[in-house]
């Protein structure tokens, strides 16, 4: 079985989902046996692909600007990827909309439904394709992977897919050493892209009124990409109260991505929705207290190792960041439970189903055949 993932999405900065394609892709490589193989598809105008970015795993790399390919790909249906990859057997797409393909099994992997509610806040290519073609794309797939309980039953009931149809691979927990005992005084810290959804308003919000009772609070670090929906959003960083308290860094990753966590005392992400929540499941990770909504999927990954708040109820996350500072055994029992909850997570776990899941979309394949 030779399987094509799509590593578009970790080709450049990896957020979430490209972190989820690098590592998947690494882990099936420790499962994998010959004949079974894997490579690694990617295209761009001006980004290579370089080898070894998996090691031992080859990869095919298309000089074709990845806007144009998306367009024929989604659009036409056109060209097979088989006659840019050759022969595969599995066709496995990072996102809601299929690779097309003659023979090969076609997977793909569904993160959120976001782009259903708020397809305004989505880029541009999202907002032609997604909303008109996420759901018979994943009706026609021989399997769909869903991150998360709650995004599979968002893609049961939004999209019709039959739920035998679907299979949870979630993402897994960093390989990182979680810290002995919290910052009592580090930054608090939100990790993620800066986008509607996140709900960066609320917590900028919620800070003002944590300085407002406790003018010593550590500084608020905003760790992620601003997108264009937010930038005047953070304008309010420039003015008093949170002018010098409040830092935007932009977009971090490995080894300074990890010191972000490291320093902090807690990480706060009051997301309206979630289709996993990985910061938070990175914090917990190190032993760092979780502040979260009860929105999405958060509930699920965090389960009882973190504050959980209703993110539009006045007062509450500030009230939640305050225990934590202010409460030394809140965030002891929060970093312990936070340790323990992060080990259920594994990408070898998530790669064996992965891989059995590869099998039956093959057999599926095969039938329609």
């Amino acid at each position: 079985m030779r399987i094509l993932i799509d590593y578009r999405p970790a080709l450049r900065q990896r957020t979430g989902v490209g972190e989820y394609a690098h590592e998947l892709a690494t882990a099936l490589t420790s499962i994998l046996r010959p004949p079974d193989s894997l490579v690694l598809f990617s295209s761009s105008w001006k980004d290579r692909l370089m080898p070894g970015v998996v090691p031992g795993v080859p990869i095919v790399d298309a000089r074709v600007p990845v806007t144009v390919l998306n367009l024929l790909w989604h659009r036409v249906e056109w060209p097979p990827v088989e006659s840019i990859a050759g022969d595969v057997d599995i066709a496995h797409s990072m996102h809601p909309l299929l690779m097309p393909a003659r023979t090969a099994a076609q997977v793909v992997t569904i993160h959120d439904l976001y782009f259903l509610d708020q397809p305004a806040n989505a880029a541009a290519e999202i907002r032609r394709d997604y909303p008109a073609l996420a759901a018979g794309h994943a009706r026609r797939a021989d399997v769909v992977v869903a991150v998360s309980e709650y995004t599979a039953s968002l893609v049961a009931r939004r999209l019709a897919v039959d739920p035998d149809r679907i299979v949870i691979c979630s993402p897994a927990a960093p390989a990182w050493t979680p810290v002995e005992r919290p910052s009592t005084s580090g930054p608090i810290l939100f990790m993620g892209t800066i986008e509607p959804r996140k709900n960066v308003a609320a917590l900028l919000q919620a800070y003002r009124e944590l300085l407002a009772r406790r003018p010593d609070a550590p500084p608020l670090v905003l760790a992620g990409k601003v997108t264009p929906a937010c930038e005047d959003l953070l304008r309010a960083i420039d003015e008093p109260p949170l002018k010098g308290r409040v830092r935007a860094i932009g977009y971090v990753s490995g080894v300074e991505r990890e010191r972000q966590y490291r320093e902090a005392s807690m990480l706060v992400l009051p997301s309206f929705d979630e289709g996993f929540g990985m910061p938070a499941l990175e914090a917990m990770t190190m032993g760092i207290p979780v502040v979260v909504s009860d929105r999405g999927a958060l509930p699920e990954v965090v389960g009882e190792a973190g504050l959980l708040v209703d993110p539009e109820a006045g007062g509450a996350l500030a009230a939640a960041i305050e225990r934590v500072l202010t409460e030394p055994g809140v965030a002891l029992r929060a970093s312990e439970a936070g340790k323990r909850q992060a080990a259920r997570f594994t990408w070898r776990t998530s790669a064996n189903r992965l891989l059995d899941a590869y099998r039956v979309a093959v057999e599926r394949r095969r039938h329609r055949r």
